[in-house]
């Protein structure tokens, strides 16, 4: 018998507007003045949504985020309001800005392969000469990318962002030190569980005129992670390293044919495979987060939600 997972959401809650159903979350807007987002169990790999969800998937990028944002907030204020949900935070409702803040602090992924084919800066900002894949920076690096409603996101530097009045210079200038300070706490923090934040990226969002941190924070989703065991060992032999991450999902489809290309068809997830995923995120959340995982009764998924969350808006909103 496996787990029921969450892969689809409908719900109809009081003073909705409207919802947005994205790769993995279901956003829905309560009268322009909250946010609902439903963390479902869906997964995304080579910008393809899998034809099945990981149960507990949504769960633990939902605690994780919470968690997270919880131990930021004295540095940045965040949307998050409440968390009625194991899979659901309610928040306040922000006018996002355009731009996704990029943060690296080694050379992997995207900047290496940008690198690797001999470029020296990335979204205008330099980096030295003589790197190995997975170096540290010898200071983290800003690289933002504009948020794309579809299609890719695609590197832009500050001066653009700026010149374009995509974002304020005054605004801008607070969104690069809030990023800093909040990828220095995330590094404190993974360091204090053995662990590497390697990338991240951050979205912020306005309101009442105040620059809000809103979506998830530090998830294995939105962040990279090393374990930092054994990570001098690996790079000084060239090895890869030792990943908290989806990588391994993307392997697994690697190795059944399926890179997200033309004419390639998703491979059959068996169930062992899909339990296996869930077991990976589980460790993730533990390794993460220090906590044990506490699996939430998953019998009646869409009732829960819809009882807790209507429930606490019903509550809010009376006041």
């Amino acid at each position: 018998m496996t787990t029921q997972a969450l892969t689809k959401t409908e719900f109809k809650f009081p003073g909705q507007k409207s919802v947005y159903h994205g790769k993995v979350r279901d956003v829905y807007n309560i009268s322009d003045e909250y946010l609902v987002m439903v963390v479902s169990d869906r997964i995304s790999a080579f910008d393809v949504v899998l034809p099945k969800g990981i149960p507990y998937k949504g769960q633990v990028l939902n605690q994780i985020a919470a968690k997270f944002l919880d131990a930021t907030a004295d540095i940045v204020p965040n949307w998050k309001i409440a968390v009625p949900d194991p899979n659901v935070t309610v928040g306040h409702f922000c006018e996002p800005f355009k731009v996704e803040m990029v943060i690296r602090g080694y050379l992997t992924g995207h900047a290496w392969r940008e690198y690797k084919s001999g470029k020296r800066s990335l979204c205008g900002v330099p980096m030295p000469d003589g790197m190995v894949e997975n170096q540290k920076f010898p200071e983290p690096i800003l690289t933002p990318t504009t948020k794309a409603s579809e299609g890719h996101d695609e590197d832009i530097s500050r001066e653009e962002i700026i010149s374009s009045g995509l974002v304020s210079k005054e605004d801008y200038e607070m969104l690069e030190d809030y990023t800093r300070k909040v990828f220095a706490r995330g590094t404190e923090m993974a360091a204090e569980k053995g662990l590497i934040l390697v990338d991240t990226k951050y979205e912020f969002g306005k309101k009442d005129g105040r620059i809000y941190l809103i979506d998830e924070i530090h998830t294995p989703d939105s962040s990279r992670y090393f374990y930092a065991d054994g990570y001098e060992e690996r790079l000084g032999r060239g090895e890869q390293q030792k990943q908290l991450s989806k990588e391994f999902v993307r392997q697994w489809l690697i190795e059944n044919g399926f890179q997200g290309k033309e004419g390639q068809s998703v491979p059959f997830m068996p169930d062992e495979f899909v339990e296996s995923v869930t077991e990976r995120y589980i460790e993730l959340f533990e390794n993460i987060t220090g906590d044990d995982f506490v699996k939430s009764d998953a019998s009646q998924l869409l009732n829960r939600i819809e009882n807790n969350v209507t429930g606490f808006l019903n509550k809010t909103t009376s006041r």
